[in-house]
């Protein structure tokens, strides 16, 4: 099992550049909150209640990882920027 700080460095050095804040509670649950580009004190994404328990392999830590990307993207789908015509991701 890692140690809390192992986890919270894996976790918020996952969303980089971005800044991201992994908070373990009293009960032993985490809050990540996921911090916008531009205006740094903006929350785009905050999950509360995750049980640090079950984040005992680098496999469930990814899993993690993943759904919050996954929430984050669904939350702020790219902009398309429009370029001679075309539209460029």
């Amino acid at each position: 099992m890692l140690s809390e700080l192992e986890l919270r460095s894996i976790i918020e050095g996952s969303f980089l550049p971005k800044r991201c804040e992994c908070i373990k509670a009293e009960d032993a649950s985490l809050t990540i909150k996921v911090y916008d580009d531009i205006d740094r004190d903006r929350v785009d994404l905050e999950v509360k209640g995750i049980n640090a328990d079950k984040l005992d392999s680098s496999r469930a830590i990814c899993n993690l990882i993943t759904g919050l990307r996954e929430d984050l993207k669904h939350n702020h789908p790219p902009v398309l920027q429009r370029t001679a015509g075309r539209a460029l991701h």
